[in-house]
């Protein structure tokens, strides 16, 4: 089972950057494409870590190990980075199915779209974090992924931005390591069609709402952020 995420935050650089935090109550399997676990594998930890909109560090893998380090995580674990204020991340459940979304729609672009001659430096980054609570084989783990990216891409066009995600997009899906094993997550699969409703929600719901880069916020000093603490984490 995956743990609520809890809310802590590191020093670095003169700041208290926040991070979200996953503890698994035993080794999960898992597929991510995550900077940090990506793959598939057992792990133990999520890491989601804002970083500041002027991150340029090219081992973002070693910094979040040494963040996991430093939070005693033990084991191998996934590590996210965004630079959206992990705070703010959304989660719905459907059927079991439990979703995590940190949301930021500042950069989206088609996926085949030609590249732009300048990179947009506006936040951008969703970052996806699913519990499917049966043990899904290799396959149903890829087929995961993909289901869950089609229902970004839904949630996406629904919000009424042209955009298949952004390119900095991560997603995990975790679930029991034993168990009788599924071998599909389609969309129309007994396990994929809640994680489609409950990532299509999240990504949904987060991206509702304007997003303003945590460094942003942290230099203008509006902190607490805008949105009700009773908006937070709320269950779906």
């Amino acid at each position: 089972m995956l743990s609520e995420p809890f809310l802590t935050t590191r020093p670095e650089d003169g700041w208290d950057i926040p991070l979200l935090v996953w503890r698994a109550g035993v080794p999960l399997r898992a597929v991510s494409s995550g900077p940090l676990g990506g793959g598939i594998g057992v792990r133990h930890w999520v890491v989601n870590a804002t970083v500041p909109m002027s991150y340029h560090r090219d081992d973002p893998a070693d910094h979040l190990a040494a963040l996991a380090d430093r939070l005693g995580l033990d084991g191998p674990g996934v590590g996210l980075l965004t630079g959206v204020d992990v705070a703010e991340a959304v989660h719905r459940a459907d059927t079991g199915v439990r979703a995590w979304a940190t949301v930021g729609l500042g950069n989206p672009v088609q996926a085949a779209a030609p590249a732009p001659a300048a990179p947009a430096q506006r936040v951008g980054t969703v970052n996806i974090v699913v519990y499917v609570p049966a043990a899904l084989g290799d396959a149903a783990l890829v087929n995961a992924v993909a289901t869950a990216t089609e229902a970004k891409t839904q949630a996406i066009r629904e919000l009424g931005l042209v955009g298949t995600g952004t390119p900095t997009d991560a997603v995990t899906v975790l679930c029991p390591a034993n168990g009788p094993v599924v071998p599909y997550a389609g969309p129309r699969s007994t396990w994929g069609a809640p994680l489609a409703r409950a990532v299509h929600a999240a990504v949904r719901d987060g991206g509702a709402v304007p997003c303003v880069p945590w460094s942003d916020r942290w230099a203008a000093g509006r902190f607490p952020t805008d949105r009700p603490a009773s908006e937070r984490h709320r269950p779906g």
